[in-house]
């Protein structure tokens, strides 16, 4: 379990880079950049999949894709819920949205703790509950404020649980399955671009964009990639819990764009960074654990 802790700490980090490193991109739309990061992340996505040997995994999948032609249908759902969210996550530092968007991820920890226990019959430790108690004072506070959520924070809550349940239905939740999703996504990258004009010209008046393009790529394979490993070996509900680490990283690009707190929203905040405490003492008595139990130790 520490490594997939580990990994999905890793894949938040990288997604806070990935979120202030859109905005170095200008002139690019938040439409460019989505589409730039997946016809770049594409490649590196699939290098990663071959040298790890679960290229078998993608062969295995378009077997199946072969005997049932109509799995075509909800594999184009799950291509399209990533999408969304992918295009969301680019957009939102762009245009000023980025808090929205990082209340949404904080949600989504919750969410998908609610999903664990209800689809999937998951338990929580003591630490946890406490961890999910905290989150919920801070969410619920956002709600008794505001009176209700932005569309941007709705569509994360929401949208990124149905694509994970709907990735373990359709047995894609693996690194064969996200190289599918990726792969359908490619047409609507490709109109994005084709639509966008001259991008040579755009190019060759901002010479900057050859240099940061595609290491936004590099950038994205690697939080991504982490991001799935880490699903495949942590429980429903501790892999939503450790989600929280990557709103926190969030909300600071935010700060550092321009974006401002406001006085009443402490209250949202603090109690989730709380939460976010409570489950690096949990990783840290499990280490110790699991010390205990290798000889030598």
């Amino acid at each position: 379990m520490s490594s997939g802790v580990g990994l999905s700490v890793l894949a938040s980090f990288m997604f806070g880079v990935l979120y202030y490193y859109s905005t170095l991109l200008s002139p690019l739309s938040g439409e460019a950049v989505f589409a730039w990061r997946m016809l770049l992340t594409f490649p590196f996505v699939t290098l990663f999949i071959v040298s790890s040997g679960d290229w078998g995994l993608v062969g295995t999948l378009l077997g199946r894709i072969r005997r049932r032609p109509v799995l075509l249908l909800p594999l184009l759902l799950s291509g399209f819920l990533l999408a969304v969210q992918l295009w969301l996550f680019m957009w939102a530092p762009l245009h000023g949205r980025g808090l929205q968007v990082s209340l949404g991820y904080f949600m989504l920890p919750l969410s998908m703790v609610l999903v664990g226990f209800l689809v999937y019959r998951e338990h929580l430790s003591r630490l946890q509950k406490l961890a999910v108690i905290c989150a919920a004072v801070g969410v619920c506070n956002e709600l008794w404020q505001v009176g209700s959520f932005a569309w941007e924070s709705l569509v994360v809550a929401l949208g990124y649980p149905l694509y994970f349940v709907l990735r373990r239905r359709l047995g894609t939740d693996h690194l064969g399955g996200l190289w599918f999703d990726m792969l359908l996504i490619l047409p609507l990258v490709f109109y994005v671009l084709a639509s966008g004009g001259a991008v040579g010209e755009l190019f060759s008046e901002h010479p900057k964009l050859y240099g940061l393009v595609p290491l936004l790529g590099a950038i994205s394979a690697l939080a991504l990639v982490s991001y799935i490993l880490a699903s495949r070996m942590l429980s429903f509900a501790l892999f939503g819990l450790l989600g929280y680490v990557e709103p926190v990283l969030l909300v600071l690009v935010a700060l550092l764009l321009g974006e401002v707190i406001a006085p009443h929203e402490w209250l949202t905040y603090v109690p989730i960074w709380l939460a976010v405490a409570l489950l690096v003492m949990e990783g840290v008595l499990h280490l110790r654990a699991r010390r205990r139990q290798i000889p030598g130790q």
